[in-house]
């Protein structure tokens, strides 16, 4: 056989071409790199029959020498599939040769390590431009931190999927962990180089990917004092890391020392906003929310470009009631674009092999998928779960809000601070109506106006061209942030209580009525478009068809017979109608005969109107609301569903995809239990990762050991499966110390081994906790 056991394996076309995509595409990696790359070339010996080249992607590799490298690659020549022919012995495969790839995200360069089997080792660093040198001691060591701190934050990234990526242990002994942080404090001052996390717009000494890994990979484990010993160090070389020392003092429960760190650090460096936000997550811990809003203010002025400053005003506000405040502050959030993940561009390969191990195919803990599911489109277009970096954690952010105040309060909070669609519309007519008009003078032009309605007249067209450029249709509903967002206003017009009473009722309202509730097919791309054909049509027409439209709310079941809906009792999720394009004769009713519409009328009658007390929307912020209007029009359905057939005495199936985007949904929404629920049906129809892994984060948080240990026994398998074969940093092992602190690890082992696990898959188990033995991690000697 031509292909290891069980190692993946990418066959090329033609021999090399892996190794040339990687050089091409060097200069494009941006922070930590790609994982690294190991090219291998096989070969049998015989006249005529051409080598094959393969490669596959690996992290967690000592990195530090060209011999450690090059030790991997000769374990590969052990790997080699045995022919299974036993009557005739057929000439075997043997690595002959391989390239070994790792990119130093310090000096942006990559080193490679060319071995011959048999033969000699060559290493060399190839720059940007594909240009060879020699490799340094100085280079060696960037590079080994690179591959350290890309093994720790891309083990559980959730951004990071890649086929054939083989993860392995970084860090293995007590040994290998001194030098780690020996390597980390040699080049802590250059972390910065390395890039940051999405929400900080320029890396720092303290805010950087090298700092990142550092509370990771303790912080994971609970083993912060090693984290401290080395924030130490550096604090008394550079007073900048406080915040990270104090942060790390905090994790161990020293928290007067944490203090004292922080008090003498705000002397030196008052505008420190890292340290402000330390002491605030502390205040707030202990309750003292108010103190720590003065906190988060005093942050913002000290970094006001910096989104981090701005959410943590707006926790902060939202944990105080604060809640106009809040959605200001969210307003005022800047917005950094999302950078994707480095990455290969390689060519397509000739063939592909994954193999399984067979004692994890023995066990029958992974399904065999039956075919691909059949799920809603409505569910599968939800624009949420697509918001990354800064856009995520704003959407985060409002629907905590929309968690504590409601729907309704919260679109009665929004018209409240921002400008909404009506509003303007008044403004600009009562504009229009204190302008004189003018006669033509002798020489035909215009006759110069007062400098009063100058003024206003300047006002006015300030205020239109403000908004017509953030204006155009929004019936393009829930795209997500990443580039794609529609040209929504910035100013959404919300129609208040009294008027939903006597307005249109038309598709722009979830059919949650006092009479009926939504069907039990969950909405699709036709009700946008009748939602589209009723915007076309006049008011007249809109007032009269509503009610007919909106009437009916059932479908037919297996048996031909529509299904109807009692009365339930539900509240109208109303949609924020974005604002349309201006016309010429905007201010006017729908006719277009001249005359304004009542509650245009109304809003230009109020004594004292003006836009002095309020703000013009951000359209980022106004597309979360449509987004978070989706997500809530979805979720409210799928409940009234749920309750119908409970009353009913029916069965409300849904496949198993459909149980885990409902079950992501209810998480995004706060709704923790009736995701915990929709996770556990998911399950009972297929094996999902991701439900699993949600569920072991509940259980651990619960304290709840058998079915901690059951989830975490399956993950095991599906990452194993997957090649994932590191114990730590791994969510898994996170989640098992966590229950350590309170149950001990002899406890744990003892239950798995009554569980009765195959050999194979109790030896993976065991692994975590012998990681945390040989690192003392907390709970290890009871």
């Amino acid at each position: 056989m031509d292909a290891f056991r069980d190692v993946p394996e990418f066959f090329e076309v033609e021999i090399g071409e892996s190794l040339v995509a990687r050089t091409e595409t060097l200069a494009s990696f941006r922070e930590l790199g790609p994982p690294d790359l190991c090219h291998v070339i096989k070969s049998t010996g015989r006249a005529g029959q051409k080598d094959i080249g393969s490669y596959h992607y690996v992290s967690g590799v000592d990195a530090s020498s060209s011999a450690s490298l090059a030790a991997y690659l000769n374990s590969l020549t052990y790997a080699v599939e045995d022919s299974n022919a036993w009557f005739s012995k057929s000439t075997a495969w043997k690595v002959r040769s391989g390239c070994y790839c790792c990119f130093n995200a310090f000096s942006r360069v990559d080193i490679r390590v060319d071995v011959k089997i048999p033969g000699g080792v060559n290493a060399y660093v190839i720059d940007v431009r594909g240009e060879r040198h020699e490799a340094t001691p100085e280079l060696w060591q960037e590079t080994y931190l690179s591959a350290v701190l890309r093994a720790i934050l891309y083990a559980d990234d959730a951004n990071y999927r890649l086929a054939g990526y083989r993860k392995l242990d970084p860090i293995t002994s007590p040994d290998a962990e001194i030098r780690f942080l020996q390597t980390a404090e040699a080049l802590f001052m250059k972390g910065w180089q390395l890039g940051s996390d999405p929400e900080i717009q320029v890396a720092s000494v303290v805010s950087n990917h090298l700092t990142s890994g550092i509370l990771k990979y303790f912080g994971d484990s609970y083993r912060y004092d090693q984290a401290v010993n080395l924030f130490e160090k550096i604090f008394a070389k550079d007073s900048e890391v406080a915040s990270l020392l104090a942060k790390a003092y905090i994790g161990m429960n020293e928290e007067v020392k944490g203090l004292q760190v922080i008090a003498h650090a705000l002397r030196e460096n008052p505008q420190s906003y890292t340290l402000l936000h330390v002491q605030c997550d502390f205040l707030r811990s202990k309750g003292q929310t108010e103190w720590a809003a003065k906190l988060a203010r005093q942050a913002v002025n000290c970094a006001p470009s910096e989104f981090a400053t701005w959410a943590k005003l707006t926790e902060v506000y939202i944990g105080l009631g604060m809640f106009e405040s809040a959605l200001l502050t969210l307003n005022s959030c800047p917005m950094f674009t999302y950078n994707e993940r480095d990455l290969h561009r390689m060519p397509a390969p000739a063939r592909t092999h994954l193999p399984t191990k067979q004692f994890i195919a023995d066990s029958g803990i992974l399904e065999e998928d039956g075919g691909k599911e059949e799920v809603d489109v409505a569910l599968l277009r939800l624009p949420a779960p697509g918001l990354r970096g800064t856009f995520a954690q704003a959407y985060a952010l409002l629907t905590r809000l929309v968690a504590v105040i409601g729907w309704d309060e919260l679109l009665k909070t929004r018209s409240a601070v921002f400008v909404m669609e009506e509003e303007y519309r008044a403004q600009k007519a009562q504009s229009a109506m204190d302008l004189p008009v003018e006669k033509p003078s002798a020489n035909g032009r215009d006759a110069k106006a007062t400098p009063k309605d100058s003024s206003v007249r300047d006002s006015a067209v300030t205020l239109a061209s403000s908004t017509e450029a953030l204006s155009e249709n929004g019936s393009s509903v829930g795209r997500s942030m990443n580039g794609r967002a529609d040209d929504n206003a910035s100013t959404i017009g919300i129609t208040s209580p009294t008027e939903r009473s006597t307005g249109p009722q038309d598709g722009d309202k979830l059919g949650i009525s006092s009479e009926n509730i939504p069907t039990i097919k969950v909405s699709s791309e036709s009700d946008r478009e009748q939602e589209h054909l009723e915007r076309s049509k006049s008011e007249d027409e809109e007032e009269s068809s509503g009610d007919d439209n909106n009437s009916t709310g059932g479908e037919e079941d297996a048996d031909g017979q529509e299904i109807t809906f009692g009365a339930t009792a539900g509240v109208a999720l109303e949609k924020p109608t974005a604002a349309a394009a201006q016309t010429e004769d905007e201010g006017t009713d729908g006719n277009n005969n001249g005359t304004r519409s009542p509650r245009l009328e109304k809003m230009m009658q109020q004594d004292g109107f003006s836009f002095s007390n309020k703000r013009l929307c951000e359209r980022w912020l106004d597309n979360l609301f449509m987004v978070l209007y989706e997500d809530l029009r979805i979720w409210t359905i799928f409940r009234a569903e749920v309750a119908h057939y409970k009353t009913q005495h029916v069965a409300y199936r849904k496949t198993g995809s459909e149980w885990e985007i409902l079950g992501e949904l209810g998480l995004r929404l706060q709704h923790k239990e009736e995701a915990k629920e929709a996770f556990l049906r998911c399950l009972d129809n297929k094996f999902s990762a991701k439900a699993w892994t949600k569920l072991l984060e509940m259980y651990a948080e619960e304290g709840d050991l058998q079915r901690s240990l059951n989830a975490a026994i399956r993950l095991t398998a599906y990452q194993h499966r997957w090649y994932q074969e590191s114990a730590y940093p791994t969510a898994i092992a996170h989640y098992l110390f966590k229950l350590g602190q309170t149950h001990g690890h002899q406890k744990i082992s003892y239950t798995m081994l009554s569980m009765g696990l195959p050999e194979g898959l109790l030896k993976l188990m065991e692994a975590y906790l012998d990681y945390g033995k040989m690192f003392k991690v907390e709970g290890y000697d009871y």
